[in-house]
């Protein structure tokens, strides 16, 4: 079903507070249909990212470690290396 949201577990260093809501919120977004709120979905569609977001921190640091990373980073980190790297030219 979320074929695109990226594997946060087993990540060096491990997955940030920010990853964890980005991903959250692909998750509400695909599961709702909901793309853009409006007034209102607003307050549902934040709530769940919430609880979704806490439900993640809290697995992920329950989990054991993994035997091997994840085979993608998370975008926020592929768009932060980028940017290093364009300001690095």
């Amino acid at each position: 079903m979320c074929r695109n949201i990226t594997t946060l577990r087993g990540l060096e260093p491990p997955a940030t507070a920010e990853e964890i809501e980005a991903a959250s919120r692909q998750y509400v977004r695909k599961v709702s249909g909901v793309q853009s709120t409006s007034g209102a979905t607003e307050a549902a569609f934040e709530a769940a990212v919430a609880t979704v977001a806490t439900a993640t921190a809290e697995l992920l640091s329950a989990l054991p470690p993994r035997q091997q990373p994840p085979k993608y980073e998370p975008p926020l980190r592929r768009l932060a290396g980028r940017r290093a790297a364009a300001t690095d030219r």
